[in-house]
């Protein structure tokens, strides 16, 4: 596990709806170092659902790729984690992170901080089922909150204790969700206390963001979430930068290039009508800071057919440039609502 966090990682966030096996292709092919898959819910995995088992369902190349498994019922959890182990991942990720309520509100996700003692019980008999297989990490917030109650530092002691082999730190409390700013102190404090890799993830937004988290914290990566949606070059934009080596920003060609080659990859994996449908999350950022970009994407998000879709691109590739003083990396983060949280 540990040779995948050895030196100073960009890793893909797992994002419902969106680190699909498409996605996780084309960010490779832009830098990221590891990625790991959609939240696979453990009840559904282990009744045989199609969905789960789409989810971790892992090709040859799809490598360093982890799994991430959610859930409230320790039991179950570690069930699924052999059930997963069985994908070969590089390693089984443990979701004590997601906020939303309907995840947390029933003890799954970030529901696991009301009471660490279970979390790190929990922890342990992962380890414990799966550990012997594949290395087992954990993906968590600094605390539910208030902000006054932070057990990030005392809990990464204890996890790693019982096995935890890595832990990806989101700096914010659940009850912040996205709101607010990402604390990376808490991440180099929880780093300090123990020998396991320490991945910062929350408001890694640029390649600079990149390099001083990692500065800051002492830490072995970051992670990127909702900034990659729409700006996947981030991967080698941050890469370049702790390499010391000139960041490029993608060109206006790159854009649009990469844009028509995730939406054939979609179209591929899952036919031309949904294909086309799921790629328009990521036309606002594919055309960000394009001569005629509002245009294009507005003609792009009526158009149901691949063939049409395509030959705009091309029509508009010859032509390509950035509007004045837009440098190609000014791109918004995501909303909330770019992005859904597990179902």
């Amino acid at each position: 596990m540990r040779r995948f966090y050895d030196g100073r990682a960009v890793v893909l966030a797992p994002m419902e709806d969106v680190t699909d096996a498409v996605f996780r292709v084309l960010t490779r092919t832009v830098g990221a170092d590891v990625c790991v898959t959609e939240f696979v819910n453990v009840e559904g995995l282990l009744r045989g659902c199609r969905n789960a088992k789409r989810k971790i369902r892992l090709e040859a190349s799809d490598t360093p790729t982890a799994i991430q498994i959610y859930g409230a019922d320790p039991e179950r959890l570690a069930e699924a984690a052999e059930l997963a182990a069985e994908a070969s991942p590089a390693f089984i990720d443990v979701n004590c992170g997601c906020w939303v309520p309907k995840i947390a509100g029933r003890g799954a996700g970030a529901g696991w901080l009301r009471e660490p003692e279970a979390m790190v019980a929990m922890a342990k008999m992962v380890v414990d089922r799966a550990g012997g297989s594949v290395p087992v990490t954990v993906k968590t917030r600094i605390g539910l909150g208030p902000e006054s109650h932070m057990p990030i530092v005392d809990l990464a002691r204890r996890l790693e204790d019982v096995g935890v082999e890595a832990l990806t730190i989101h700096c914010r409390t659940a009850k912040q969700g996205h709101s607010g700013g990402a604390d990376w102190s808490w991440a180099q404090k929880a780093r300090a206390v123990v020998s396991m890799p320490v991945i910062v993830n929350g408001d890694v937004r640029s390649a600079e963001d990149a390099e001083r988290a990692i500065r800051e914290t002492g830490c072995e990566g970051v992670m990127v979430g909702r900034r990659a949606i729409e700006h996947p070059w981030i991967f080698r934009e941050a890469r370049a930068k702790l390499a010391g080596e000139i960041v490029a920003a993608p060109t206006p060609g790159e854009r649009l290039s990469l844009c028509r080659e995730h939406l054939l990859a979609n179209v591929a994996e899952r036919g031309e009508k949904h294909g086309v449908q799921v790629t328009r999350r990521h036309l606002a950022g594919y055309l960000r800071g394009l001569v005629g970009a509002s245009a294009l994407r507005q003609r792009l998000l009526t158009m149901p057919e691949l063939e049409g879709c395509l030959a705009m691109l091309d029509q508009a590739l010859p032509e390509a440039r950035y509007v004045d003083a837009f440098d190609g990396f000014g791109v918004r983060a995501p909303t909330e609502s770019d992005c859904r949280s597990a179902a």
